[in-house]
């Protein structure tokens, strides 16, 4: 590839666009299981009014924009009205952004811009351009397989070799649970990287970005100074690490450590990491780093040799040792797999919930094109070539004829086994405050050790104080007597180490017991169905070449302006 390409083009006008809404219904368009919310969608989506309702931008669609030296808009979560408003204002090409489940809505959206400006060009991106024959299926001039920056750089003829940007915007845009607002700010994206060496069959992200691993930050330095510069431009210094494997790079989490010590500057991390990349990393390190998360691919107790990342290690002792430390974890399995029968699958599902984690992801075992899994169940002429593209999101039916799973029964399965998951481990969010209990109890043992270790005790209990402001409201919602008597008996443990709520304590449990029992009519008269509102973000070239600031907070607005100076501010990786 040529990275210095320099050119004489008039620039470009760009429209970045994901899906259009509504989301989790079933239309034309799309199906109810579809639900644009990562942990409601596929996590806690058993929990009724304790679920998590996190809504997550279209971050790619962020990072291309800041990246191009051209006026770039992105529209996020539009309705199809407002994506037909948007696409008559007139631009040289419009970007679409899908999943492999929004092949149709994708499909419409190039349809509606052949209609209302047929001289505008179509890119498509995202997971579902890596759709077989997508570029028959939907009418396009370009179609995007895999890392999007350097190739919108190549199309605008921009220099390849410019530093990568990385734009100061939150992770989430509502924090939910009990319909209770999660206090502060929202954490901060980090994308460090993208893609993943582990390269397993199954997974769609490391084999979109060609089963290795690009990285943007590429030292512990690098991370920090873009980590303070975001956590200025924001006020919060929480960051969720858009990461497959964030901690397989030992040297850079380390040298990340050092300077958060040499600086005297703390920030926390959400985290994705694999067994073997955490135990290599050791969990004393991961308390110095400061996350409070890790999502974890156990995948399967059945089938563990199809897994190196988890060989020779113990989940459940892994998971203590991990909440015994104050880190969260969520524990991700797979149902469904070649192996699986009605009669052996109970014993991975049996597995997953013993492993005690803060939470489960069950996922069927869905081969996305162009996996390794995929090739291979087409090379046996298993995929349902007829099954729409709609139904391909793995939370309801397969998308291959397993033999031992005919009509319903995977989706009775998968919904058993998070019912299940629930009833006998409890909410997620009782396990969270439980978690941050026990880390308290530990890590304040190590508070005078270092200046480190006392700012981490006193991180983890600030997340006890907070948390624990919905202990009533668990004791209320119980799902079952098992639940109740744990969040009563969790109450007297927090009240023992952090001591009983002040008057602002005890105000904050009432107004989360009124917000909890709004939340419940809410669910019960309109259903659970939240539909992101729409984000509409302009990147001017001209404001960045006058080396305007970026805004502080960028606000859940209609209009969203947002400037990015290549080099300055919140937005540079810079050394």
């Amino acid at each position: 590839m040529t990275h210095a390409i320099k050119t004489d083009k008039p620039r470009k006008k760009i429209l970045l666009s994901g899906v259009f809404g509504p989301f989790g219904v079933d239309d034309q368009w799309g199906r109810k299981e579809n639900i644009m919310e990562l942990f409601h969608n596929q996590v806690t989506k058993a929990q009724g009014a304790a679920s998590f309702r996190f809504h997550h931008r279209s971050f790619g669609l962020y990072f291309m924009a800041a990246n191009l030296k051209t006026d770039v808009n992105v529209l996020d979560f539009p309705t199809r009205d407002r994506f037909i408003e948007e696409i008559k204002k007139g631009y040289d090409a419009i970007g679409i952004s899908f999943i492999t489940p929004n092949y149709i809505k994708a499909r419409e959206m190039a349809r509606l811009i052949r209609e209302h400006c047929p001289g505008t060009e179509i890119i498509l991106g995202g997971h579902g351009a890596a759709i077989e024959g997508v570029e028959e299926l939907i009418e396009c001039d370009h179609v995007v397989k895999g890392e999007g920056i350097y190739w919108m750089r190549q199309y605008i003829g921009q220099n390849l070799l410019d530093p990568i940007v990385h734009p100061a915007i939150p992770s989430t845009e509502m924090q939910k649970i009990f319909g209770v607002s999660v206090p502060g700010p929202t954490s901060s994206l980090l994308v460090p990287g993208v893609g993943c060496v582990n390269a397993c069959s199954f997974c769609s992200t490391s084999h979109f970005f060609g089963k290795k691993y690009t990285s943007y930050l590429g030292s512990g330095k690098e991370i920090f100074n873009t980590c303070r510069q975001i956590a200025d431009a924001r006020g919060t210094d929480s960051f969720f690490v858009m990461d497959e494997n964030f901690l397989k790079d030992r040297e850079r989490a380390m040298e990340l450590i050092d300077e958060m010590e040499k600086h005297n500057r703390f920030f926390t991390f959400h985290v994705f990491s694999s067994s073997e990349a955490i135990t290599a990393f050791g969990i004393d390190n991961m308390v110095r780093m400061g996350i409070s998360f890790a999502w974890i691919g156990f995948e399967s107790k059945t089938d563990q040799g199809a897994f190196e990342k988890n060989d020779g290690i113990e989940p459940k002792e892994l998971v203590r040792q991990l909440r015994d430390a104050g880190i969260s974890v969520l524990g991700s399995g797979i149902l469904c797999m070649d192996h699986h029968t009605p009669e052996n699958i109970q014993e991975d599902i049996d597995f997953m919930i013993g492993i005690e984690a803060d939470t489960v992801q069950f996922m069927l075992f869905t081969p996305l094109p162009v996996t390794g899994l995929y090739r291979r169940l087409q090379k046996q002429g298993l995929i349902k070539e007829d099954l729409p593209f709609e139904e391909w999101h793995g939370q309801k039916m397969l998308n291959w004829n397993h033999p031992a799973f005919p009509g319903d029964l995977a989706e009775q399965t998968l919904k058993g086994a998070f019912q299940r998951e629930f009833e006998t481990n409890s909410s997620t969010i009782y396990r969270i405050i439980e978690t941050a209990t026990r880390g308290y109890e530990n890590i304040r043992r190590k508070a005078s050790s270092s200046e480190n270790f006392r700012v981490r005790s006193a991180q983890i209990k600030e997340r006890v104080l907070e948390y624990a402001t919905l202990l009533p409201v668990i004791k209320a919602n119980a799902v079952n007597e098992l639940e109740y008597n744990r969040a009563v008996a969790l109450e007297e443990r927090v009240v023992a180490l952090v001591g009983k709520p002040d008057v602002k304590g005890r105000l904050m449990r009432v107004g989360a017991r009124v917000l909890s029992s709004y939340w419940n009519m809410r669910l019960k008269f309109k259903g659970d169905v939240i539909q992101p509102k729409t984000i509409f973000t302009e990147f001017k070239v001209a404001d960045r070449e006058a080396g305007k600031s970026p805004l502080k907070i960028f606000e859940v607005t209609e209009i969203t302006p947002m400037t990015s100076d290549l080099n300055k501010a919140a937005f540079a990786a810079v050394d």
